[in-house]
């Protein structure tokens, strides 16, 4: 089960991140994870199984509304790389929702959000690729259709 969060603000602050490098990344099969103790993950109180029509799967979107600032994220982007030991081109890095907002993860919570190296055979410079992405959608699409429940869909990220 994830913590949760505060959920959507109307106005995001930075939050403070955990002490610089204290975190590691891990790998599986060569792609980048979290660091579970620094990030477990946050969902937010905003998003349930009941109200799924009017948050994550309404018409017109759901995550453009409740995504933090670039102010605010850029800040914390570069504190959370300090955490995570992380020294490798920030424009090649994702500052990523562990469970995404598409699926209600909490917008804003340090405990759900950590900067994501590259991807294996990704070309520096060549912006963000992430594989876990797609895989978000997916879940998104099937939490939308009724084919899989919010928390299996939460539980499978």
């Amino acid at each position: 089960m994830s913590a949760v969060g505060a959920g959507p603000q109307k106005h995001y602050a930075v939050q403070q991140q955990p002490a610089a490098g204290t975190c590691r990344h891990r790998y599986l099969k060569g792609e980048p994870l979290e660091a579970p103790k620094c990030t477990p993950g946050a969902v937010s109180p905003a998003v349930t199984q009941a109200n799924l029509k009017s948050t994550i799967c309404r018409t017109g979107g759901y995550t453009s509304g409740v995504r933090p600032s670039a102010y605010v994220t850029g800040k914390e982007k570069r504190l959370n790389a300090a955490s995570y030991g992380f020294t490798g081109s920030m424009s090649d890095a994702e500052y990523d929702h562990l469970i995404s907002l598409q699926l209600g993860g909490d917008p804003n919570d340090c405990r759900n959000l950590w900067v994501e190296p590259a991807d294996p055979g990704h070309k520096k410079g060549s912006g963000v690729n992430n594989a876990k992405d797609p895989v978000e959608t997916k879940l998104h699409t099937a939490v939308c259709r009724g084919q899989v429940s919010l928390v299996a869909a939460r539980k499978a990220i």
